[in-house]
C-alpha cells in the first residue's frame, strides 16, 4: 500500500449542509465514480475519501448547530478529515482518523469551544457509526 491514506475537506455553508467537498481526487460532484488504492491502475473517489467528506461535513454541520445553539453562531468552519487505513489478512481497515478543524466564532472563549467541538465529534452521526475505529483524533483551532 503505497498511499495509506484518504484526505476530504469540507467548506462553506454551516449548519445549511450546503458546503463543498475536495479530497484527493478532486472535488466532490454528480459525476464522481468510486475507485480503490489497492487495484493498480483504478482512478476515482476512493471509499476513505468518501468516509472523510462525510465526517469532516457531519462533524462541521453538528459543530456548527452546538455553536448556534450556544448563543455563538460561526462565521465560517472548515473540516479536513484524514482516514489512515491498514491492511490484513481480510483486506483494508481505518486504523485511525485525524480531524482538523478551524472555526470563525465571535464571543467563544478557548475552553467553551474545545468543550463543543469534542461534543460534535462524539455526538455527530457518522462519529458514532465509526465507533468502532479505533482511533479518532481532532484538532479544533479558533481564528
Amino acid at each position: 500500500m503505497a498511499n495509506n491514506t484518504g484526505n476530504a475537506t469540507w467548506q462553506g455553508g454551516l449548519k445549511d449542509g450546503k458546503g463543498t467537498v475536495s479530497t484527493q481526487s478532486g472535488t466532490l460532484d454528480a459525476r464522481f465514480s468510486f475507485g480503490s488504492r489497492f487495484e493498480e491502475g483504478v482512478t476515482g473517489t476512493n471509499p476513505e475519501e468518501l468516509i472523510g467528506a462525510a465526517l469532516a461535513g457531519c462533524f462541521s454541520m453538528f459543530l456548527s448547530s452546538l455553536l448556534e445553539n450556544n448563543g455563538t453562531p460561526a462565521t465560517e468552519v472548515k473540516t479536513e478529515a484524514k482516514v489512515h487505513l491498514g491492511k490484513d489478512d481480510t483486506g483494508p481497515f481505518i486504523k485511525r482518523i485525524d480531524l482538523t478543524s478551524t472555526a470563525q466564532v465571535e464571543g467563544i472563549n478557548n475552553d467553551n469551544f474545545q468543550n463543543l467541538a469534542q461534543k460534535a465529534k462524539e455526538g455527530c452521526p457518522i462519529s458514532r457509526a465509526l465507533a468502532s475505529v479505533p482511533e479518532i483524533n481532532l484538532s479544533a483551532t479558533l481564528k
